[in-house]
């Protein structure tokens, strides 16, 4: 028996035994801490939610956005280097192995989101988690690279109904202040894709593959956390006309200019993630190869890297509130390409520097694009969320998969020297056009379309 089933098998029982009632046990935990019934708070909240910013409910996305990317965008990066050599793989096929992820993850997503525009399902947050538990399980037995790679799907499947769904929380419980929402929720993400390979180098690289079975139970507090969120998304919810006649409102722009303003932002998120893909997937082997780097010091570095996307990605949407999102899509994207080109030039101190610039700048712009195109195309939160999550995710595991293949043609230096060019795309940003977003938000706030119909 390979002995990795066994710490399955220890952790499976427990998991199925524990998660009915301890999902009860929550369910009454939340009545209490709020004050009442969950029936009475359903009303409050439909009285009083929309114009206040719910600060617990922004805290546990953003803290079960930790849990999930820990589990799933930064563990399989991490563990790259673990499979690489237990399975004898090439760069092609960890570059296939995150694009089977990416893709997974991020061709669901519009249309989960799409689909809940319509349909709301508040507890698909907790049952979409369930698909991560189980390719976490499958990761740790996985003997062959096709078992890997389905589990790898099987985590996408649970991030592709995670994001669009949790960012449309964030939203609704904004506020008015969709930046600092947006920017509290994806910095839980960035720090559980920072704290990932932490976890690896000090518990995965020492324990072996059977040890990622307890990244398992990760998810179940992921699932538990979500309930009381679950709950209250289900109060949120309000009549089908109204939320019909919240769909129905119009851009501040021609449809025209919609259509090449996303045309646009789907230029800046390519720029942006694919060059992020150069540092996520291979940052520790471009260490390794040029500094002659141990695992765990590469995954040291590639933390801090992490860690200083999270605090770029805290900024930028605050700012983006206050001075313009536009201005912020400027800087972030275009600012970086002068660091982005002395990168491949630097030595291993100022590569470190190098990397916290890159990451701090570059990381500021994601909250700004997706607030910026859901005030472009009012009505559908969930597939706009859904559309540039996805974008985000697919892009990464395309930009994995193609960087890979041009190590493997030529060298992982080369490649840091040709991705060094990709922030000049940022040059395109001059033809977004100006919101006026503080008249915008108030325009928004009358007709939120976060507030989704009972069907």
């Amino acid at each position: 028996m390979p002995p990795g089933k066994d710490a399955a098998e220890a952790i499976v029982p427990l998991i199925c035994g524990t998660l009915e009632w301890l999902a009860f046990l929550v369910e009454k935990w939340y009545e209490k801490s709020v004050g009442g019934t969950v029936a009475s708070n359903v009303i409050g909240a439909r009285r009083y939610g929309r114009h206040q910013t719910v600060y617990f409910i922004l805290g546990s996305v953003a803290v079960c956005h930790l849990l999930n990317d820990m589990m799933s965008s930064s563990l399989l990066p991490s563990i790259y280097p673990i499979f690489k050599a237990l399975l004898h793989l090439n760069f092609a096929q960890i570059g296939l192995l995150a694009l089977t992820y990416q893709l997974t993850a991020s061709l669901l997503q519009p249309v989960v989101g799409l689909y809940t525009d319509h349909h709301p399902m508040p507890f698909s947050l907790p049952l979409g988690l369930a698909s991560t538990l189980v390719g976490l399980l499958l990761l740790s037995i996985a003997s062959t690279f096709h078992m890997v790679v389905f589990a790898a799907a099987l985590a996408g499947v649970g991030s592709s109904v995670f994001h669009p769904e949790s960012s449309r929380v964030a939203r609704m419980a904004s506020g008015g202040q969709y930046g600092l929402a947006q920017s509290l929720f994806q910095v839980g993400g960035n720090a559980g894709q920072a704290g990932g390979p932490l976890l690896i180098a000090f518990v995965v690289l020492s324990r072996g593959q059977s040890s990622i079975a307890w990244f398992s139970l990760i998810a179940l507090l992921t699932i538990i956390l979500l309930i009381p969120v679950s709950l209250w998304y289900r109060g949120r919810l309000v009549p089908k006309a109204a939320a019909t006649q919240a769909r129905a409102a119009k851009s501040p722009v021609s449809s025209a200019k919609v259509r090449w303003s996303i045309a646009v932002l789907v230029a800046l998120i390519f720029s942006k993630h694919f060059y992020l893909a150069s540092i996520n997937n291979y940052l520790i082997f471009y260490l390794i190869d040029k500094f002659h780097l141990s695992v765990r010091a590469g995954q040291i570095h590639l933390f801090v890297f992490l860690a200083s996307v999270a605090a770029g990605t805290f900024i930028g949407g605050p700012v983006g509130d206050r001075i313009g999102r536009k201005y912020v899509i400027w800087v972030s994207i275009l600012g970086v390409l002068p660091f982005t080109l002395l990168l491949p030039h630097a030595n291993l101190f100022w590569t470190t520097i190098l990397t916290v610039i890159i990451g701090l700048v570059l990381a500021s712009a994601f909250s700004a694009i997706i607030v910026y195109a859901q005030e472009l195309v009012p009505g559908k939160v969930g597939m706009i969320s859904g559309l540039f999550f996805g974008l985000a995710f697919g892009m990464g595991g395309l930009g994995a998969a193609v960087l890979g293949w041009l190590a493997d043609l030529t060298s992982i230096r080369f490649v840091y020297n040709v991705c060094a060019y990709l922030p000049a795309i940022g040059l395109l940003t001059v033809f977004l056009p100006n919101l006026h977003e503080g008249q915008e938000q108030e325009h928004v706030a009358a007709a939120d379309p976060s507030s989704e119909a009972v069907t």
